[in-house]
Formats: structure tokens, C-alpha cells, sequence
């Protein structure tokens, strides 16, 4: 393997909270028992639901048996998840997790009737049960659930939906983990050449040696063009399963379902793309001004992260631990304490090595347990901060846990929230306590390439995602050739003449998970950081009497929608030229980039 293992050595989560390993019998146990349960919901309520007559008693205590047999199946999947995710080479963790589907499916077309029966119920009925004090914490659920009624089938078609699922879009988005964590790409440097893995090929593009960049670059590109025919058949097969679900769920467009689920809509989503699109001139004078500060006469692709300075040595994982913690300590001492269990509680794995899923992410897993967290920490200045983001999503789902299983998670525009503030606070800690000027440029550096990579980027990653979709419906299976040249387009418009993207570049989109996993999910992160942009300018007008609220927002998980959540903090995205005040944010930064450099 690469340098990198031993920046976080041994630094990998304990999942007994959950079980004590893949043969623990409380894993049978709990999904027998899980079974078992959703027969019983079903013979106690089939057919009550959907009655007229229906109280708000008899279905509070109906969700109340319901909330009970998702935790204690998500229970089992999560551990599941997890176990693969630290090491998918192992058959054992994947014949797990493809039992922890199957079963789940078992218990989900039991208890499908639940929510058909709630969405025939006249409106005016339902409408009266809602205003109920007694099912007050399940109400946004109820409210949400009404709102898919144009979208539901039959429910002998939905269960022909939930079985297929797992030899459809849950089977090839396994596959594409496996082809991920099994790649392994070429790297030369100092004459010798090392098989490495994505996340440590990734890492290497940060590197301060240009000719190091260069061969990841390299390497990456040679390992995805050698998977490439396995990449575009999944890709086009996940996009047309896509396709086939909307067409039967009656959703206009791709993204129409995931707008229905972020509880937004493609209008707001448009304007906010829009608004980011206008500023890409941001982008070009960034990176004009990096390639002016490396002395290059050109900027490829792979300099887009190279440091402005020596780092001196990657930093040791303890040093990130505190620095995030300070940071958090420093905005509240209570969310500082929540951080803090993550490190105690060995709830992050964070070494590199093997079969480990690359990038990062924090998982809610159910609300009687806690959240873990995973990452390849390199010891990168990067790595510092998506520590600080990842822990963001913990915290926010620890607090969560007490709305339950319907409303701990909440829709992926107010997901990013938490993540993106805890990005912020950490950068302003750094910067704020660093008197070098040339440091200070290279962490403000540092904080821009990170926002640019959250805004911009992620909207040209949802312009290709909208063009793929469009050109697998509208021309039938797309090769992996065309996917690459709409790809180069996107990024060229993004980037203007600032960047000269390389050849190999064309590939890159390729290892992008969330295309796979969560369709157009991508547009979330940009929402959700300029959404947090105008929240820090809040907290900077109004102090701490900002952070209690900021707090009871995370606390609410998804129990209310985005929009009344945030009304609450005098925020509004509908307001006119309200993206724009996270734009100039940015326009800001870049400035201040500029007059570090003296260019100001």
C-alpha cells in the first residue's frame, strides 16, 4: 500500500453496539423477531387503516408497532452496511448484507399495506385524525406519505417493485461497490510502481510533487478506462431501471422523485443551479490566480488541489482530533461533548487499508443505537476538514435520534447542513489563529478549492447526471465514450479556459458513488452550503444566542418540512436573491484569497 496507513493505524470503529460480528446469533434473532412482528402488524391492521371510522388512538398505536419493527430490521441492515463498507472483499460481510436485503424486503411487503391504506383515506378525514395531539410526532410522517399518493401503485405491484429491487437497483449498486473496492490502480513514483487503491490514488492528488499528481492522475485514469465497459453497463442499467420507475410512478422527469423526497421543487432547484452557473466566472479567477501563485504556465487537472506550500508531513490523526474538537467546543461546548463520544466511543474508522469503501460518510444507523463514521484519513489538510464534516452529519444525527425511526433523517437538502456549518467553524478556527500570511493564503486556498468542490463542481455533476438520464431515455444504451464527452463538457464550462483539462480526465466520472447510489443527490451539497453560508451570517450578526437554535434545528431531524424548519431561523430560500448571498460569500473569500496574495 501507499504511505498512508499508518497516519491512522488502528483507528477503526467497534460495531458491538450493534453486534458482536457477522455470526451473532441476536442477528437472527431480532430479524425472526422482526418478522414475526410484521405478521401480527398485518393481521391487527389490515384493512382498519383505510376505514373511515379510524381513530387517531388506533393509528397512533399502529405507528407506534410499525416504529418498532423498522428499528429493530434498519438495526441489522445498518450493521450490515457497515461491516461491508469496512471491508467488501470479504464474502461473508457480502452475503450478509444480501440476507440483510432480502430480509428486509421480507418485512417491508408486510407492513406495505400501512401506507397505502393511510393515502386512500379521504382527505377531509385524514386531514382531522392529523390535527390530533395524540399522533403530533408522527404527523410529518403522515403529511409526507399523503403527498406520494399520485406516485403509488397497487399494492401487489408495489410488492413486485420492493422484491425486484434487490436483483435490480440494489444488486448493481453492490456491484459497483465491489468493482470499486476490488480496483486497484498503477502509480509510479521513484521509479517503482504500486498497485494502489482509489482512496489512496485520490490522496496522492494532493501531493505537493507535481510529477506524484501526475501519476496518480495517471493511474487513475488507466485503472477506469480497464473497468470502464463494466462502468457504463451499470451506469445505463442503473438509468434505465430509473426510467422504468418513473415511468410507472407517473414523474415527469428524472429528478421529479428526488424533489418529492427533499420536499422541494424543480423550480427552486432550477433557480439555484441557475445562480451558481452565472458565477462560474468565480471559478476561472481562482484558478488563474493558483496558477499565477505555483508559477505554471499551465494549470492541468491534477494541480486543481496542489498546496501552496509544504505541509511539512502529513498530520497525525490525534492533532486532527483536537482541532476538531476545539473547533466545535468553540461554537458549543455541548456540541463539543457529542464529538467528543465519536472518538471515545471508537465510533470512526478512519485507517486506509484494503477492501475499505474510499470517501467518506456518517451512517444514523437507528435512533437506539448512535451514528458511526467512516474515512481514509492520509493526514491531508483535506482530510482535517472532511473529519470536521463528516462528524457535522454524526452530531446532527445523534440529536436526531430522539424523533425516531420516521423522522431521525432528514431529506438531503437539510442533510448537508450541519456537515457544511461544521466545515465552516473549523475553517474560521484554523485561519483565525494562524498569523503567517503565506499559511493563511494556503488555508484560505484550502477553504475555497473545498467550497468550489461543494458548489460549482456538484452542480456540473448534476448537469452531467441530467444529460446522462436524458440520453439513455431519449437514444437508447449510451457508451461509455459519449458519457466522457458530456462529462468534458460540463467540466469545461465550469472551469472556462482556467484549467486544461487532459484527456484522461474524461474518465473521472466513472467512480462517482452517488451517481450509482443516490440519483441526483449531488445537487444537495450546493444547496446545502449556501444554504449554511446565510446561516454563519446569522450566527455572525446575532452570536450565541444563535446557537441554541441552530441546535433545536438539528434536534428536528425531519420532523417538520425544510421550509418551516428554517422559517424558524428567518430563513427563507424562496426570498429573491437568496442564493446569491452564499455566492458572494464566495466572491469574498476569493478576494481575500487575492489580497493575501497581493493581488488585492
Amino acid at each position: 500500500m501507499a504511505d498512508f496507513p499508518q497516519i491512522a493505524a488502528g483507528v477503526a470503529w467497534d460495531l458491538s453496539d450493534l453486534y458482536a460480528g457477522a455470526d451473532d446469533p441476536r442477528i437472527e434473532r431480532d430479524l425472526a423477531e422482526a418478522l414475526g412482528k410484521a405478521d401480527e402488524f398485518e393481521a391487527n391492521y389490515r384493512g382498519r387503516i383505510a376505514d373511515p371510522s379510524l381513530s387517531a388512538a388506533v393509528l397512533r398505536e399502529a405507528l407506534a408497532a410499525l416504529e418498532a419493527i423498522l428499528e429493530t430490521v434498519s438495526k441489522a441492515a445498518a450493521y450490515a452496511q457497515l461491516l461491508f463498507s469496512s471491508n467488501s472483499e470479504n464474502p461473508v460481510h457480502g452475503a450478509l448484507l444480501q440476507k440483510m436485503m432480502e430480509k428486509g424486503t421480507e418485512v417491508r411487503r408486510r407492513v406495505l399495506f400501512f401506507d397505502l391504506e393511510w393515502m386512500r383515506l379521504p382527505d377531509e378525514t385524514a386531514g382531522g385524525i392529523m390535527a390530533d395531539p395524540l399522533i403530533a410526532r408522527y404527523r410529518h410522517y403522515l403529511e409526507r406519505a399523503r403527498r406520494l399518493r399520485p406516485h403509488v401503485l397497487s399494492e401487489p405491484e408495489e410488492q413486485v417493485l420492493e422484491a425486484k429491487a434487490n436483483t435490480a437497483e440494489r444488486a448493481f449498486s453492490r456491484l459497483f461497490d465491489e468493482i470499486t473496492a476490488r480496483a486497484r490502480f498503477p502509480v509510479s513514483r521513484r521509479g517503482e510502481t504500486a498497485a494502489l487503491t482509489e482512496a489512496e490514488t485520490l490522496a496522492l492528488l494532493h501531493d505537493p510533487d507535481r510529477d506524484v499528481r501526475r501519476a496518480a492522475a495517471e493511474g487513475l485514469t488507466e485503472g477506469l478506462r480497464r473497468d470502464g465497459h463494466l462502468h457504463a453497463f451499470v451506469f445505463n442499467t442503473l438509468i434505465a431501471d430509473h426510467a422504468s420507475i418513473d415511468r410507472l410512478r407517473r414523474f415527469p422527469d428524472p429528478m421529479a422523485s428526488r424533489h418529492l423526497d427533499n420536499e422541494t421543487t424543480g423550480e427552486i432547484i432550477e433557480a439555484m443551479l441557475g445562480a451558481c452557473e452565472r458565477r462560474y466566472d468565480l471559478v476561472a479567477r481562482y484558478y488563474r490566480l493558483k496558477r499565477r501563485l505555483l508559477g505554471y504556465d499551465t494549470l492541468f487537472d491534477y494541480d486543481r488541489y496542489a498546496p501552496l506550500e509544504e505541509a511539512g508531513g502529513p498530520a497525525p490523526w490525534g492533532d486532527a482530533r483536537e482541532t476538531v474538537l476545539a473547533a466545535f467546543s468553540g461554537f458549543s461546548g455541548g456540541l463539543g461533548d457529542i464529538a467528543r463520544l465519536f472518538f471515545d466511543g471508537r465510533w470512526i474508522d478512519a485507517e486506509m487499508r484494503p477492501g475499505k469503501h474510499g470517501g467518506a460518510f456518517s451512517h444514523g444507523t437507528v435512533p437506539s443505537v448512535h451514528p458511526y463514521i467512516l474515512m481514509n484519513y492520509a493526514g491531508r489538510p483535506r482530510d482535517v476538514m472532511t473529519l470536521a464534516h463528516e462528524l457535522g452529519h454524526g452530531v446532527h444525527q445523534y440529536l436526531s435520534r430522539g424523533q425516531g425511526i420516521f423522522h431521525h433523517d432528514t431529506p438531503l437538502t437539510m442533510a448537508e447542513t450541519a456537515s457544511v456549518m461544521a466545515e465552516i467553524i473549523t475553517f474560521r478556527h484554523i485561519v483565525e489563529r494562524e498569523a503567517d500570511p503565506k499559511r493563511r493564503l494556503a488555508i484560505v486556498a484550502g477553504k475555497i478549492e473545498d467550497t468550489f468542490a461543494t458548489v460549482f463542481r456538484q452542480v456540473a455533476l448534476t448537469r452531467f447526471e441530467q444529460a446522462f438520464h436524458r440520453a439513455r431515455r431519449e437514444e437508447g444504451e449510451v457508451p461509455a465514450e459519449k458519457a466522457d464527452a458530456i462529462w468534458m463538457d460540463v467540466n469545461r464550462a465550469m472551469f472556462g479556459d482556467s484549467v486544461t483539462l487532459t484527456d484522461g480526465y474524461a474518465v473521472w466520472w466513472r467512480y462517482i458513488a452517488h451517481f450509482v447510489h443516490t440519483p441526483f443527490y449531488c445537487y444537495a451539497y450546493a444547496f446545502a452550503e449556501l444554504l449554511v453560508l446565510s446561516l454563519y451570517q446569522t450566527y455572525k450578526r446575532e452570536g450565541e444566542s444563535f446557537v441554541p437554535k441552530y441546535i433545536d434545528l438539528l434536534a428536528a431531524g425531519g420532523s417538520d418540512s425544510p421550509k418551516n424548519l428554517l422559517a424558524r431561523l428567518g430563513i427563507d430560500t424562496l426570498a429573491p436573491g437568496f442564493w446569491d448571498t452564499g455566492l458572494t460569500f464566495i466572491e469574498e473569500l476569493v478576494a481575500e484569497a487575492e489580497a493575501l496574495a497581493g493581488e488585492g
